[in-house]
């Protein structure tokens, strides 16, 4: 069945508000074919995420509405592995409220995530000049040091983009320390070396799980990406 996730504008609700639209949602799931997964509530952006299971958008905004009334202003179709791998592995409280990755019951989740890039500076030329071994294994230099980093700041790696990696972070602050990690743990593996450097640029973003044209993150996806393609770096 289907993956879907809605997006409620819902200014001035609280934490338990939420909690009994939700707890509604689950009473009317059954005679709609729908089955709720769990919500983010972004309390200071009067924002609802849910993510179900259902046969079509229809359905799943149908059992809203029967349920409480509140239909989601936006529904769009999503891939699990997706929405996992962007928001992580965190739960669902009793009242199916998602948790923050390695949090308490009481920790939710706003679904606010921190996009990273990084890209390989002139990597279609350094394969021309050196080769597809040789640039493989400079690329594979640069997936272990930013693997290492994001396993120490707590990022999640979304993809792999053949010349860079694509993470996912809780925070912010997290990101940019991560960013600092890979920039100087490939300057230090240069060290001593006149030759063959990987220079990377860097670019991260952040913003709420749903954005526009029908794509998970999609807009602080592209800032993320535009910003990297723009950084400096130091030849």
């Amino acid at each position: 069945m289907p993956v879907y996730m809605d997006i409620h504008e819902v200014h001035g609700a609280n934490p338990e508000d939420i909690a009994k639209a939700h707890h509604a949602d689950v009473e009317a799931q059954q005679r709609f074919g729908v089955e709720w997964v769990k919500y983010w509530f972004n309390e200071e952006k009067g924002k609802v995420f849910c993510l179900c299971h259902a046969p079509s958008p229809e359905a799943a905004n149908q059992a809203h509405r029967e349920a409480h009334g509140l239909v989601a202003e936006r529904i769009i179709e999503v891939e699990p592995e997706l929405v996992e791998a962007f928001l992580g592995g965190g739960g669902a409280n009793a009242a199916g409220a998602a948790t923050l990755p390695g949090g308490a019951e009481n920790d939710r989740d706003p679904g606010i995530r921190t996009v990273l890039f990084t890209d390989i500076v002139g990597s279609t030329t350094m394969t021309q000049q050196l080769g597809d071994e040789a640039a493989m294994d400079l690329i594979r230099i640069h997936d272990d040091v930013v693997r290492s980093a994001l396993s120490v700041l707590g990022g999640r790696e979304v993809k792999h983009t053949g010349d860079g990696i694509m993470a996912s972070f809780l925070s912010a602050a997290a990101a940019v320390r991560c960013a600092t990690r890979i920039q100087r743990g490939l300057a230090e593996h240069q060290q001593g070396k006149t030759a063959n450097a990987v220079k990377v640029r860097i670019g991260a973003a952040a913003g709420e799980p749903v954005e526009h044209r029908a794509d998970l993150f999609g807009s602080t996806v592209q800032l993320a990406s535009r910003l990297c393609s723009r950084s400096w770096c130091r030849a």
